[in-house]
């Protein structure tokens, strides 16, 4: 009997990174033969993954058609009180216990990122790796793990908040903040940043929202 469990996760690894990567985006359906072609693996696993994924919320039905999912207001609201707390704590216990190379990759990143401040879709991009480098140098597998679910539903948000006007170079600035902490050891301010971070990011999405609503009055 061939032995599938490999393709399985890779078709779950792949339509997880074509949600991630904005290839869907919410509202769009997912045919099963159509992800197998595009994959190139066959049925069976592509539907083990869709059926995984519509069990975690990351794809919803309408009518016999699995769709990506949205996030409602109220979903929104509970998704960034849950990145707060956890950012926070990644951040304070990355002061306590990042390398001081992982502090130099952070900077790296900083100053890297400063060339994409003109360009929402990158600097999202390097602001999904800057967050994954804090996680990891908080060196708490458990924490790691629980983030990687927030982020991962993070990408059922249809657009960036770093593409509202400003927003990019506020974020980096933010991040310059948080990378100092740390870097001081200090956990207690590195909580802090990351926490206002989080909120003013909160902040921008709510307004774009709000915008969009208006506009389609």
């Amino acid at each position: 009997m061939q032995d599938t469990r490999p393709a399985q996760k890779d078709a779950y690894g792949l339509i997880l990174d074509s949600i991630d990567e904005g290839i869907y985006r919410p509202g769009d359906r997912l045919v099963e033969s159509e992800l197998a072609d595009r994959f190139g693996v066959s049925r069976t696993p592509v539907r083990e993954a869709l059926q995984r994924l519509e069990t975690q919320g990351m794809l919803t039905r309408d009518g016999r058609s699995l769709i990506v999912a949205s996030l409602d207001h109220t979903q929104l609201a509970e998704l960034y009180v849950v990145r707060g707390e956890l950012e926070g704590l990644a951040a304070r216990l990355a002061a306590r216990h990042a390398a001081p190379e992982e502090v130099r990759v952070l900077r790296d990143m900083l100053e890297a990122d400063q060339a994409l401040v003109n360009d929402p879709d990158a600097l999202a991009r390097a602001n999904r790796r800057f967050h994954k480098q804090i996680h990891l140098a908080s060196h708490n597998r458990f924490l790691v793990r629980q983030l990687d679910l927030v982020h991962r539903s993070m990408a059922l948000l249809a657009s960036t908040s770093l593409a509202a006007e400003g927003r990019g170079r506020g974020a980096l600035e933010e991040h310059a903040a948080i990378v100092a902490a740390i870097e001081a050891g200090d956990g207690d301010a590195a909580d802090r940043a990351l926490r206002d971070h989080i909120s003013h990011a909160f902040v921008t999405r709510l307004k774009l929202d709000a915008a969009k609503v208006e506009a389609a009055r």
